[in-house]
């Protein structure tokens, strides 16, 4: 396998996962998009914003390509943990347009560079500091792939929407009654576990 199609391929597992992120915001209100769903405020639209900004680091100054976009929750005196969540003068649009461009900006660098171009992550430790594209692609698929993870399970809890991609749920078909039971099933059994 050349260079070439092994970063054909690092390219299209990244695009599927960042895909798979932004598609769980389709059909959801200002509200369901923006609302903390778990006790450290996980919420669809800042996992959106947190993996623009890391786009950003990771395919831009890791390898010294510049982007123009402003990034004020990076700055010094930037809320704490500020790329992970919309504020309320942050529309919705806003952010997915700043995925769309973090995402197109990410694209020119791996169209740009070999995989094994040199890089330089000035937030990692010394001793690993120093990588190449293959190196970041590999991260962000994981990173991008955790993220996407975490969208799944918000959603479900937001609507019920469950599955892998817009176009392959990756689901069983099964009636709502089904899924009770199955439910209800797992439940039971880790009950068992439980009275132990």
């Amino acid at each position: 396998m050349t260079d070439h199609s092994r970063k054909a391929v690092l390219h299209r597992y990244l695009h599927t996962a960042l895909q798979d992120l932004r598609w769980k915001q389709d059909g959801l209100s200002e509200y369901d998009a923006r609302r903390p769903l778990t006790a450290t405020g996980t919420n669809l639209l800042g996992l959106l914003k947190h993996t623009a900004t890391v786009l950003y680091g990771y395919f831009g100054d890791t390898f010294d390509r510049p982007h123009e976009e402003p990034l004020p929750w990076m700055a010094n005196g930037g809320a704490d943990n500020g790329d992970m969540w919309a504020t309320s003068e942050e529309p919705r649009e806003q952010i997915l347009g700043l995925y769309q461009r973090a995402r197109a900006h990410s694209d020119a660098t791996i169209a740009t560079l070999n995989l094994s171009s040199p890089g330089r992550v000035p937030w990692w430790p010394e001793h690993r500091a120093d990588v190449t594209l293959q190196q970041i692609m590999v991260h962000m698929i994981a990173e991008a792939g955790r993220h996407a993870g975490h969208a799944d399970i918000l959603r479900e809890h937001i609507d019920g929407s469950v599955g892998l991609r817009a176009d392959n749920s990756n689901m069983p078909s099964a009636a709502a009654a089904w899924w009770h039971d199955y439910r209800e099933q797992v439940d039971n059994a880790a009950r068992r576990w439980g009275a132990s």
